[in-house]
């Protein structure tokens, strides 16, 4: 996954999850930064629950099935 921020990635986090625009901006910048993967940066600064981050996963991976 590296640092690929997709489109759909960045609708479900702000219309799904509920992430502030400005949020989701600063994750995209941390996480290239810190060579991170987004997801995996937004659960760790508590901008996303476990929660919220295995419903990111299992979007992510049903989308990578199709």
């Amino acid at each position: 996954m590296n640092n690929y921020v997709s489109k759909e990635m960045i609708i479900y986090l702000f219309n799904v999850l509920g992430l502030d625009e400005s949020t989701i901006e600063l994750g995209i910048k941390l996480s290239i930064k810190n060579n991170t993967p987004l997801p995996i940066l937004l659960w760790s600064y508590g901008m996303l629950t476990i929660e919220e981050l295995d419903k990111l996963y299992s979007f992510l991976f049903q989308k990578s099935e199709r």
